[in-house]
């Protein structure tokens, strides 16, 4: 069962099955246009992957790495399924990079390979959007990747078994798909990922791993909707604009308290 983060029509925050068309919870069902979808997990951090696919690797005409490169997002990246997303005001290339994200289930540090399954809750899409003006002359990344709504995911939390090993992922910009891969092309596993993570870091319940973006990636313009979909988990949809962020544009993408 895929789970799903939403809003209900009175206001309160609820996990719910996500079902055709809608989202049911207890006894009842909701119009998706009747509430709204929230991120699928509300993390502490989002721990990312950086060129986890070699193609990626050879289209940034980067040097393979021998271990996974980390960065990470703060909170206020998160931003979910169907919300119309603001671009960073003055900047020149904001890219799209869809991937595969891995939700923790429990707190978790020195995490062997084999031991991974018991500690990941299931999977959703994040888009790891990427300012490359700021990217491109800072060395941490703060302004390149954590900015407001840069990590969009969703729409629902798909259950382990959910994915297959090779399972397909595909990013489309207004209809033509840009990323086509499949997730055993990355270089580091999810278990090689998790092992790497925690032998320095504690994940907590709801942290999300961005695994690497294939290749493909490129810039997103005001007007266009970008869909990820990774098979078995589902299909992420975002429309993007060009205007400063307000505040007032789908929901507040704050935690909920």
């Amino acid at each position: 069962m895929a789970r799903v983060r939403f809003r209900d029509p009175s206001g309160s925050t609820r996990i719910g099955e996500w079902v055709d068309g809608g989202v049911a919870f207890a006894t009842e069902r909701f119009d998706l246009d009747d509430v709204t979808v929230l991120p699928p997990t509300d993390p502490s951090k989002v721990v990312c992957v950086g060129l986890n696919y070699q193609a990626h690797a050879e289209e940034t005409d980067s040097e393979l790495p021998d271990r996974p490169l980390l960065f990470l997002k703060t909170p206020n990246a998160l931003a979910a399924h169907g919300d119309t997303i603001a671009l960073p005001k003055d900047k020149e290339r904001i890219d799209y990079e869809g991937e595969l994200g891995v939700v923790i289930g429990e707190q978790c540090r020195n995490v062997s390979r084999a031991e991974v399954d018991d500690v990941i809750a299931g999977y959703t899409c994040v888009n790891d959007l990427s300012n490359r003006d700021d990217q491109r002359v800072e060395q941490n990344w703060v302004r390149g990747k954590s900015f407001d709504n840069s990590a969009p995911m969703g729409p629902v939390l798909a259950p382990p078994d959910a994915l297959a090993d090779d399972a397909a992922i595909e990013l489309r910009q207004n209809g033509e798909v840009k990323q086509s891969s499949t997730i055993d092309d990355m270089i580091f596993s999810v278990p090689e990922i998790i092992e790497e993570i925690t032998k320095l870091m504690t994940l907590e319940p709801g942290d999300v791993i961005a695994t690497g973006t294939p290749s493909g990636i490129g810039p997103i313009s005001d007007g266009d909707t970008i869909e990820l979909e990774i098979e078995g988990v589902g299909t992420l949809v975002n429309d993007f604009v060009a205007k400063e962020f307000t505040g007032d544009t789908a929901h507040d993408f704050m935690p909920d308290q």
